[in-house]
């Protein structure tokens, strides 16, 4: 029997363990910068989060949120290290599921890319003038002791032991966000992070069991996977932000990744969230990565045909519904994310509905629908007399 294909696959509910998204956009987790070093979430984050679940998006994931202090990017990016800040975070998942969308969070460990600058501020290493403004640097961690890049410091090399504890810190952290309601945990393991730089051999140069061959680099992010796992309840997706390529020689690879993959989805991920580059700090090194639009499409189209189930996400200037319905149709990826798109128009998944689908104000917010539903009477009626929003002033003196 043939079953009709559905009018948008982006408007088509996906369900992954215990929940379901009434689409297939996701917010894309962004650093916003707007926390303290208590990395507690505050209003900033609960208006900038709810607007997107407010505006249709069906995922909505909180920005990367640090296990540990000195895992965080800078001295205002929010955490999950303690228990303290599982209630706001938790009003922040209230608040997005009440919208009908799915709450989730990014967890990070910045590695030896972290204790640095806001982005307005340089998005570099930490200078005598932000320390000056109060912001001091701390040591960072690493998987060798090699700095990211020229000014940057050099990362203490972890010990065993010293990962063992980091592992322990990413359980912690899974088991407070699902605590505080979120049904999509998103580990970021990508972009030169910790995970990533476990991963990558630009980074990772050790000689024991957490280096040299490529089983040996993938055992600290797969004993994440496996703790985080027993951390949560069964309910709660495992998403895995990964840079599929360095884009660089010598670095990692799509092939890799395929591998990698493999290991992650056996370990209970359900989602590889596809990125690239990121490796070292200067990102005009990743020679092979061209950033037009849906620019990681081709890296999310292979790991979703080179896989055997699990579900694929991609990202990166996806801008218009069209081109979003023709990311999912042409079998590039199960589910897209949007990020700067969504900071200039918070609706765009509203709006997308109504060119894929042409409905009205249903899936609005009531108290916004109903408004906008009575306005398109009257726009139509100035319409149809040849009126515009000029109209009223183009007779008028200069």
């Amino acid at each position: 029997m043939n079953v009709a294909a559905p009018a948008s696959l982006l408007f088509t509910p996906l369900t992954i363990r215990g929940f379901t998204a009434p689409n297939r956009v996701m917010v894309s987790p962004m650093q916003q910068y707007a926390s303290d070093d208590s990395g507690l979430a505050n209003d900033f984050h609960l208006v900038q989060l709810g607007r997107f679940a407010m505006g249709g998006a069906g995922m909505v994931i909180v920005e990367a949120t640090a296990i540990e202090p000195i895992g965080r990017m800078s001295h205002m990016d929010l955490g999950l290290w303690s228990d303290e800040q599982i209630a706001p975070l938790a009003r922040i998942a209230a608040f997005i599921s009440s919208q009908g969308a799915v709450p989730g969070i990014q967890l990070v460990h910045a590695g030896r890319k972290g204790s640095m600058q806001a982005p307005w501020d340089g998005m570099g290493p930490l200078t005598e003038a932000d320390i000056a403004r109060g912001e001091a640097p701390w040591p960072t961690i690493g998987p060798s002791a090699i700095s990211p890049g020229q000014g940057w410091q050099v990362p203490e090399a972890m010990s065993e032991a010293d990962i063992a504890a980091n592992v322990t810190l990413w359980a912690d952290a899974a088991r407070r966000a699902a605590q505080a309601g979120f049904g999509i945990i998103d580990l970021h393991g990508a972009h030169g992070y910790l995970l990533h730089a476990f991963l990558s051999p630009i980074s990772n140069h050790r000689t024991d069991s957490y280096g040299g061959s490529l089983a040996n680099r993938m055992r600290y992010p797969l004993e994440v996977i496996t703790a985080m796992r027993a951390a949560i309840p069964d309910a709660c997706a495992i998403f895995y932000r990964l840079s599929v390529l360095d884009g660089m020689a010598g670095g990692w690879t799509e092939a890799d990744s395929l591998i990698f993959c493999r290991e992650l989805l056996a370990r209970g991920v359900d989602v590889i969230d596809c990125s690239s580059g990121g490796a070292v700090s200067d990102r005009s090194t990743d020679t092979r990565v061209r950033r037009g639009y849906a620019f990681h499409a081709p890296y999310s189209r292979a790991m979703r045909q080179g896989l055997d189930g699990g579900l694929v996400a991609t990202v990166g200037l996806i801008v218009d519904p069209h081109q979003a319905e023709a990311v999912l149709r042409s079998g590039d990826a199960d589910i897209v994310a949007l990020g700067r798109e969504l900071l200039a128009d918070p609706n765009w998944t509203h709006h997308a509905r109504h060119v894929l689908l042409g409905e009205g104000y249903d899936d609005w917010p009531q108290q916004a629908g109903w408004w906008l539903d009575k306005r398109v009477g009257a726009l139509r009626k100035l319409q149809e007399a040849g009126e515009t929003p000029m109209t009223r002033y183009q007779d008028s003196p200069a």
